[in-house]
Parts: C-alpha cells; structure tokens; sequence
C-alpha cells in the first residue's frame, strides 16, 4: 500500500503567534456553575483512541471544550476538518492560527468511518476556516457529507461552517449535498466584532444563514453567540431579531471561557438565572428550539437538540394546519349564514306569490258562479 508523507514544519511555532504580543489577560475563577469533572469514563479512552486511530482532528480538543469528558463518554464527538490551523485569528479561539497544510482527500472517508463505527444518530462536522482555498473548503464539506451518506445512511448530520467570506458559489456547494442542519456561528453582538472576531464581517454571517434558507428552506439552520464578553441584553435581543428575521431555527447561548492568557478577558460570568431569561426570550421570539446555560456549546447535546428540532417543526406544521382548517370552518359558517339569509328574504316572495295565486283562484271562482249552468231553451217552432 503506497504512503503518503507530510512534512509539517509547523513543529515548534506558537500556537498563536499574532497574539504573542498582547498584554496577559488573568484568567478568572469559574464560579460554581461551571465546574465540570476531569474525564474518567473508559468510554471517553475509547473515543479518544479511535480519533487517533482515524487521524481526525476535533473542535472537542483544539477549542479546549469544557464539555469534552461527558460528551467523550457517549461516543459523541465533533469532527474539525480541513486541519487544526485556522487562516482567521479570533480573540476568542484556542484553535491554532497559521498557514495551514494541503488538504487531504482521504478525510472525508476516515470521517465517515469513525462515525459509522461509533454508531452515532446524529454527528457535526465543523471546519477551520481556509480563506487560502478558492472555495473556502466548501467542496471538502460536500464530499465529507456524500461520504457520511453512504457509510452511516441512518446518521443525521450537521455543520458548522466558516463564514465563505468572499467565496462566490461556496454556501451552494454545501447546501446541495443536503446537510440535516447548516449551522454557522455569529459568536458575538456587532459591537464586539472588530476586538473579537476582527477577520469576519456581521452582516456576512447573517447573510449566509438568510440564503441557505432561501435556498432551501427544509435545511434546519442554526447559529450560535457566546455571553460574557461585554455584550449588553439589548444587545443579546437585536441578535435575536436579526437571527428571526433570518428565519434561524435554532439558537445556542453560552459563557465564554478564556482559553489562555492571550486571549480575550472574560468581561463576567453570566448567572444561570439570565441565561433562562435570554433563553425565554428566544423562545417568544419564535425560534422553534433554544439552548441557553453557561456550558451550551454549538455542538453539545447536538443529538437530542436535533430530534427536538425535529419534532418541533412537526408540531408547528400541525398548528398551522388546524389554524387553517379552523379559518376554513370559519369563512363557511358565514356563508351558510348568508344563504339563510337569501333564503329568509326569498320565502316572503314566495308567500306573497302563493297569496297572489290564491286570490287569483278565488277571483276566477267568483266569475264561475255567476255565470248560468245551461243554456237558455229556444222554442220549438214546430209545436206553434
């Protein structure tokens, strides 16, 4: 079997070099909400091994997840494809930055067996961006989801794309291999974008959840924003209403965690009690599923989030149909109302009509016996 060599000369580089110059951010003391256990479960070993065994990367590790251990433990895990280096440098991300390598093209088919083998119901598959490829990585999706197709056809499956930030054609690519869910990240209000996420445009991302949906409007769409980072509520809210006006699905909220130093400071720990306000909110606002506590990732619990998007829809499309079939019923009682009422205003024409034939008859009774019942007798001339 030939083999392939790939000479990373990577080795030794920071793993964020354009932050190596900021100042050192403290890292805060989580509060009690978020502590989360070291992973123990032999399951999370297993996962683990079997993501070295395919040699597949995994946001669960390169973002530093706080969830990794319980997710790791139920052989749920989010597959990072096109590499571990990100052509972006977001305040907020462990992932590391830099020239990335080739792309490569046997990914794809290790992904899908790693899932199959897993036996997962539902799997996200996420990328770094690649502003350095001329469809941003678009097609490596595609063919990422023919393989899943084919290897794990009961597996439902969700990405998580990079924005295809000056990538015409790239957003199509994707949503004609037909993803259960198109999930891409907004992470922060406006505000917040030129400090946090100083490569990607606002207005870029919501356009991309706008023409997927466009373009196919039974792809659930998604989106994501972290809380923590200086935001305000109103703020959180016109998010909201941007995302609806979109017409978004689903909507994660989470607590930003720092990862090291040299990243963004956690401006403070959003309390579990306003993020079941945020949570509320969203829900009045029309989004069919909401995911907001301190620990909600785009990818956690992403299986069962999914049958409850499922159902979701179902039930909504129920409603609208007895809605109409309510207003159906509606609009008819009205119309039966007003051929009672034709027929009330036509029973008195009739009536009268009835009483004008009845005294037509009388009258031609009376001209009747008036007149003689034989005829006047002639005399006989014979009996002169």
């Amino acid at each position: 079997m030939a083999t392939h060599l790939v000479i990373d000369h990577r080795a030794g580089t920071p793993r964020h070099p354009e932050k190596a110059h900021r100042p050192d951010n403290p890292i805060q003391r989580k509060p009690a909400w978020i502590r989360v256990k070291a992973p123990t479960h032999p399951v999370y070993h297993e996962t683990r091994n079997l993501m070295r065994e395919n040699r597949l990367v995994t946001v669960c590790e390169e973002a530093a997840c706080p969830n990794i251990g319980e997710c790791w433990s139920q052989r749920h895990a989010t597959m990072m494809i096109m590499g571990d280096t990100c052509t972006r440098a977001c305040a907020f991300c462990n992932v590391r930055t830099g020239h990335p390598l080739a792309l490569d093209a046997g990914e794809p088919e290790r992904v899908a067996d790693a899932v199959a083998r897993l036996g997962l119901k539902h799997v996200v598959v996420t990328s770094v961006d690649r502003d350095d490829l001329a469809d941003g990585g678009a097609g490596h999706f595609a063919a990422t989801i023919r393989a899943l197709r084919e290897a794990a056809p009961a597996t439902t499956i969700e990405v998580l794309t990079p924005d295809f930030m000056r990538k015409p054609g790239a957003m199509e690519i994707v949503a004609n291999a037909r993803p259960d869910v198109f999930n891409h990240n907004l992470e922060t209000v406006p505000r917040l974008y030129p400090g946090i996420r100083p490569g990607a445009r606002y207005y870029q991302s919501l356009r991309l959840l706008d023409a997927v949906k466009q373009r196919d409007p039974t792809i659930f769409t998604k989106s994501g924003m972290m809380v923590g980072l200086g935001e305000g509520r109103a703020e959180v809210m016109q998010v909201m209403d941007d995302l609806r006006v979109a017409d978004v699905d689903f909507l994660t909220i989470g607590q930003y965690l720092q990862p090291t130093v040299k990243h963004a400071a956690v401006d403070r720990f959003v309390t579990p009690e306003e993020f079941a306000d945020y949570a509320a909110l969203a829900r009045a606002k029309g989004f069919l599923l909401v995911s907001a506590t301190p620990l909600t990732r785009s990818s956690y619990h992403a299986d069962a989030d999914f049958a409850a998007l499922r159902d979701a829809r179902e039930a909504g499309r129920a409603a609208r149909e007895t809605r109409h079939d309510a207003r159906t019923v509606a609009h008819d009682v009205p119309a039966a109302g007003h051929d009672a009422r034709e027929a009330g205003h036509d029973a008195p024409d009739a009536g009268h009509a009835a009483r004008g034939a009845g005294h037509a008859a009388r009258q031609a009774g009376r001209v009747v016996a008036s007149e003689p019942t034989t005829a006047p007798q002639q005399a006989d001339p014979a009996a002169r």
